[in-house]
């Protein structure tokens, strides 16, 4: 994979000559890998088979077709470097054979690790995706809680930390990152705390974890129970503002679905209806630009 430094004026992609060559396919990029998957207990709250079950929708009722399906490449050292300032960490979260090594994580011990690096490749291809094309999508990532030098609530490395580091560093261009997980990407946001050229954007159930949150660009706090119509309320209250004050050249939205009301650790009552409808009015009111990726403990 290309090796990226991050100084200034350098622009080199960080996508392979295997990748370019797709841009030829037509419809909407969608970023997967089988790999996605590794093995947890049966038992385990976080549901890691959501990843694949997504793809064999898309294609069961005939969304997407083969041709729109793009396999990331594992993101480089050094460009996980950019963001992580544990060496030790960079170093653990390598790949053998294809096949993830099994480590230890400190929120749960002898669990294999989440294929971190992995999810941050296909977030950095569907980042230059979209600034290409106007949107792409992946099937995973949006792991807001890992911070630079430790990991956090099912999070090692944050791969939205990284595709904005890359595209507003290297690249030069605005990122906006709208985080509608039901949960405050605390790690996104102390990550960017003094990066003028990358804004965090939360909402967020107030009364759950993290309990010690960090200080977005905006947080907007919710209440226990807050339904469809409120909810989409509150971010059409402050995202075309947004848009119109911050002028992103790119938009990571973290399209989490814990916010829906079956969600063992959301709090919050969005409904089967509610979720696609926020879903279609972020979509629109971001027409260029847009990445999105998906997180969260419910099931598909």
């Amino acid at each position: 994979s290309t090796r990226l430094s991050f100084t200034e004026g350098n622009v080199t992609s960080v996508f392979s000559l295997t990748w370019q060559v797709r841009h030829e396919s037509c419809g909407l990029p969608i970023i997967h890998h089988s790999k996605y998957v590794c093995d947890l207990p049966t038992n385990h709250r976080f549901p890691m088979g959501k990843f694949p079950r997504v793809l064999h929708f898309l294609f069961k009722d005939q969304v997407i077709t083969e041709n729109q399906v793009w396999v990331p490449e594992i993101a480089s050292s050094d460009l996980l470097s950019c963001v992580i300032n544990d060496e030790g960490i960079v170093t653990r979260c390598r790949y053998e054979t294809g096949e993830v090594k099994n480590l230890l994580i400190i929120l749960q011990p002898y669990e294999p690790l989440i294929p971190s690096p992995l999810f941050t490749g296909g977030t950095l291809l569907a980042a230059e995706l979209a600034l290409q094309r106007g949107l792409a999508c992946s099937t995973a990532g949006g792991t807001h809680h890992a911070f630079p030098g430790f990991g956090s609530g099912f999070c090692l490395l944050n791969d939205l930390a990284v595709a904005a580091k890359y595209v507003s560093a290297s690249l030069k261009r605005k990122v906006l990152i709208v985080d509608l997980d039901v949960h405050q990407g605390d790690g996104t946001a102390f990550i960017f705390k003094e990066e003028p050229r990358v804004f965090t954007f939360s909402v967020h159930c107030g009364k759950n974890f993290p309990l010690r949150k960090q200080q977005s660009d905006l947080d907007i706090s919710v209440d226990d129970g807050l339904e469809d119509k409120d909810y989409l309320s509150t971010v059409e209250d402050h995202l075309p503002w947004l848009l119109d004050t911050f002028r992103p050249d790119l938009v990571l939205y973290d399209a989490g679905v814990d916010p829906h009301r079956e969600d063992e650790l959301g709090k919050l009552c969005l409904t089967d209806q509610g979720e696609p409808i926020i879903d279609l009015n972020l979509h629109s009111s971001i027409s260029e630009f847009l990445v999105s990726t998906s997180w969260s403990s419910v099931p598909v």
